[in-house]
């Protein structure tokens, strides 16, 4: 059987010349010595300070941090093992390999969600979303983002025989994705459940014979103190933890209730999730999962919102070209930066500069709660 050629199918084309494009441009970056990747450099220095042997959450600073970078390593530590291949890079080169990776996860998102489409639209699509403001933010930070939906996305909607063990492990670089373990499980997907939670602890007990006393200070410290990520009122934290204490003054009772909230619209959230997977819209009940998690999460910054991507695709697949533009168009739009922000700035907004500077998260409330409302309407007609 003949291969048929790249050129024969412009989708495939562009999307092959959008992936090499990245990495020249990424190269083309590190040469130049920009200064760009700041999570990226993180990643790889968290890497190499785990290879030498030096404390993860209680050193000054980083092995071989770039001098421009004044961050810690907020991630478990098993995230550290997993970024080890980083390690033998220089910091700009390890940007531009992720950032290559990002642009091959987000066609594989596109292609997964709009599939049996065909690849001019996926590689228009996957063109367009570059624009959405989570995702140019993804790039410009080196952030995996994108690496870790496309990891959900592939294990959750395409089902391989060892589903659940990609959940496991973008569980086990950020604990965000933990939510997807109770997805699996709230849907009846128990062995898939059983493999993801299985793997997301064999991860960290592999931490814990292996550097025991940063695992101890991450589970019994780092974890639970949403400050060492960021600034909780920072306006880029799209939480309901970083709504209510922008709006309450920094109050200490302001995360309390913040998972007290969250906890409210899991109702419907999970009411809706087994709904649409019952009928066999499985992507819609994913990204009510997913939105559903970014809400609950104390630190969830706009860059984590690239869940926005599957949305548009499914709003493409049902045809809904109105809602499927007024979301890339909202997403596009820059929003959060028209508003004062840094230094505490966000503590002072009026009324009108709050509801734009929590844009996301009164959206995906909207949203859930009404698409709850429809379904409602739907199994309970007038």
């Amino acid at each position: 059987m003949s291969i048929p050629r790249l050129s024969a199918d412009p989708g495939r084309l562009l999307v092959a010349l959008l992936i090499a494009g990245t990495l020249a441009f990424g190269v083309w970056g590190w040469l130049a010595g920009w200064h760009v990747g700041i999570d990226s450099a993180v990643y790889r220095s968290g890497a190499l300070t785990f290879l030498h042997g030096n404390p993860l959450y209680s050193i000054q600073r980083l092995t071989d941090l770039p001098p421009w970078i004044a961050l810690p390593f907020t991630y478990p530590p098993a995230a550290a093992l997993l970024f080890v291949p980083l390690a033998a890079l220089p910091a700009g080169l390890a940007w531009a390999l992720i950032s290559t990776a990002s642009v091959i996860s987000l066609a594989v998102v596109v292609y997964v969600c709009l599939r049996p489409a065909r690849w001019l639209l996926i590689a228009g699509v996957t063109v367009a979303a570059l624009a959405l403001e989570p995702v140019w933010k993804t790039f410009s930070l080196g952030q995996v983002n994108l690496i870790l939906l496309a990891l959900i996305v592939v294990d959750v909607l395409l089902r391989p025989r060892w589903s659940g063990v990609l959940v496991g492990i973008a569980a086990a670089v950020k604990l965000t994705p933990l939510i997807f373990v109770a997805y699996l499980f709230v849907v009846g997907r128990w062995r898939d459940g059983l493999r993801a939670l299985g793997t997301f602890v064999a991860l960290q007990a592999l931490m814990f014979a292996l550097t025991p006393s940063d695992a101890v200070t991450y589970w019994t410290q780092a974890a639970f103190d949403p400050g060492r990520v960021g600034g909780v009122a920072w306006a880029f934290n799209q939480s309901f933890n970083g709504l209510l204490y922008r709006a309450s003054h920094a109050a200490s009772w302001s995360a309390e209730v913040a998972l007290l909230v969250a906890a409210v619209l899991a109702v419907p959230a999970v009411w809706l999730v087994r709904r649409w997977h019952r009928r066999g819209e499985e992507l819609a009940a994913l990204l009510v999962t997913a939105f559903l998690g970014l809400l609950a999460s104390p630190i969830s910054w706009s860059h984590h919102w690239v869940w926005v991507v599957p949305l548009i695709a499914l709003l493409i697949a049902k045809r809904r070209w109105v809602w499927a533009v007024l979301t890339a168009a909202f997403f596009a739009s820059g929003v959060l930066m028209a508003v004062p922000r840094g230094e505490n700035a966000e503590l002072g907004w009026t009324v009108g500069q709050s509801i734009i500077g929590n844009a996301y998260v009164i959206a995906a409330v909207l949203g859930i709660v009404g698409l709850t409302v429809r379904e409602l309407r739907l199994r309970y007609p007038d």
